[in-house]
């Protein structure tokens, strides 16, 4: 007789061993993927025998079984068997005296409750959403779309079901002690505060907030919130995203680049920006020498620009003859604010410019209100100008405001074109020059 003949002529019902017989074979391949999806089914409707649980791509031995609980044959061609529930229950009651629930609870301990578990959990996630609503800064809206998107993205569920849901109410209070409603912590003279000291206070751990920790990505994902910006995946991008926030990850990373500064004092730092300065020589500070050796400019005017290829251009041509320039490199670090900031407290005038795009704007207005900076050929004219010198790119993300010139901003909404201030190079050396 052939296999296929036995297949079809095997009886209907499971047979009974004549000696007892053990979970052992509920352990092989045949069984495994069935009794797992079994599991997973009654967990979600708590273990009710209702309905049939399938296998995709069935191997020999799975076919085999299948056909033994079902008592109907099934061709090596097919590509999924459905077993229903009752007819695996009472295979199971005939072999072996216990149904299904009973027998996968001695095989891998008793099925989980997942629908009073999910309940738990939402009353846990309300928990935490209701605690964050809490704080002052829910009155704000990144603050309430940071919160929205967390739980609509399940970022808030994980954070739950992990055991972590108190790292929201951490990452809260890390968010409102950058916004400075909590008591002062340790910090450079600038202000901003070193992460491991923020992380301590906010968790009690110093590597809470190391790159790629939970709270580390919590965190700034609300801080690109409130920027309207992505969250940057590169480190240096994430640094520049704290540092504008006023925390520092790296008092070292943390640089500023300046050309024909020079420095009063006598400080081997002040020795290094006065031998730049006498030969043109462009040079980098970092944070730590800015916090370890004060420094006060010697210049009494500084021009501020945002790309290296501006500096580039002056100490090239214009070397040591160059009016004191200091670049933020993009947006500006903690080094590049403290540098200047000081400059300021010691009288000294800053003449601030960036590219024609939001982020730019965005950079020239916190100049102005916080360095009283004095904007450098970004007026609408100035624009206009750069504007018909060539080809541009489109304008991208959210639009800013030019408080100091209004119609500024206006006539790049028109445009829809950012321009680089490399366009006005020329004219930018010009005044680096004559000063």
């Amino acid at each position: 007789m052939s296999t296929e003949r036995r297949e079809r002529d095997e009886p209907a019902g499971p047979a009974v061993p004549t000696l007892p017989a053990s979970y052992d074979e509920l352990r092989g391949e045949g069984w495994t993927r069935l009794l797992a999806a079994a599991r997973r089914r009654l967990e979600r409707t708590g273990g009710v025998l209702d309905g049939d649980i399938g296998l995709a791509g069935p191997s020999e031995p799975e076919r085999r079984t299948v056909i033994g609980i079902t008592g109907r044959y099934r061709p090596e061609t097919a590509k999924r068997l459905a077993v229903p529930l009752r007819d695996l229950d009472g295979y199971l009651h005939g072999r072996y005296g216990t149904g299904l629930l009973t027998t996968l609870g001695r095989l891998h301990g008793p099925l989980r409750d997942l629908p009073a578990e999910r309940a738990e959990e939402e009353t846990r996630r309300e928990q935490a959403l209701e605690s964050a609503h809490s704080s002052r800064l829910a009155r704000q809206g990144w603050f309430a779309a940071w919160l929205e998107r967390i739980a609509a993205d399940g970022t808030l569920t994980r954070l739950v079901r992990r055991g972590d849901a108190p790292l929201l109410d951490a990452a809260v209070r890390v968010l409102e002690r950058l916004a400075g409603d909590q008591d002062r912590l340790p910090a450079y003279p600038s202000g901003v505060l070193p992460l491991p000291v923020l992380a301590e206070w906010a968790t009690g751990d110093t590597k809470a907030l190391v790159p790629g920790a939970p709270l580390e990505q919590l965190v700034l994902r609300a801080l690109a919130q409130r920027t309207g910006d992505d969250v940057p995946r590169g480190r240096a991008g994430r640094r520049a995203l704290w540092e504008r926030a006023g925390a520092i990850a790296d008092d070292l990373a943390s640089q500023v680049l300046v050309l024909n500064i020079g420095a009063d004092g006598d400080t081997v730092a002040c020795d290094w920006l006065r031998d730049a300065a006498d030969f043109g020589i462009p040079f980098r500070l970092t944070l730590h020498q800015l916090a370890t050796y004060p420094i006060v400019p010697a210049a009494r005017t500084i021009f501020v620009c945002e790309n290296p290829a501006v500096l580039r251009a002056a100490a090239g041509e214009l070397q040591d003859t160059s009016a004191a320039l200091v670049c933020t490199e993009g947006v500006p670090s903690a080094a590049c604010h403290q540098l200047l900031g000081d400059a300021v407290r010691t009288g000294a005038r800053l003449h601030w410019r960036a590219d024609f795009d939001w982020t730019g704007l965005r950079i020239t207005a916190d100049a102005v209100a916080r360095h009283r900076a004095r904007p450098w050929r970004m007026a609408a004219a100035d624009y206009a100008a750069a504007l018909g010198k060539g080809e541009s790119t489109p304008l991208a993300g959210p639009s800013a405001a030019s408080p100091w010139d209004p119609e500024l901003a206006r006539f790049m909404v028109e445009s829809g074109s950012a321009v680089m201030e490399e366009r006005l190079l020329p004219v930018l050396l010009s005044d680096l020059a004559d000063t």
